[in-house]
């Protein structure tokens, strides 16, 4: 499991009670070690677990874990 994915970026969403950081396509590039421009590139490919917020990527850290599992990634 990947501990720490935790969205840098400061953004966060509130549905009723609950609060959920998300990870923008920064976070996600600095966590991955990958270009921004990687991350834009090959997400949809890629199939990295981003969410349209309005205009906007953003990504749950828990997906981006349950993401790199699934791809035998530690």
């Amino acid at each position: 499991m990947h501990d720490g994915l935790q969205g840098t970026g400061g953004f966060s969403v509130r549905w009723g009670n609950m609060r959920a950081n998300l990870m923008t396509v920064n976070d996600v590039a600095d966590y991955l070690n990958k270009p921004r421009s990687w991350v834009y590139g090959n997400w949809k490919g890629e199939q990295i677990p981003f969410r349209k917020v309005g205009q906007v990527l953003r990504c749950r850290p828990s997906d981006l874990g349950k993401w790199l599992d699934g791809r035998g990634i530690n």
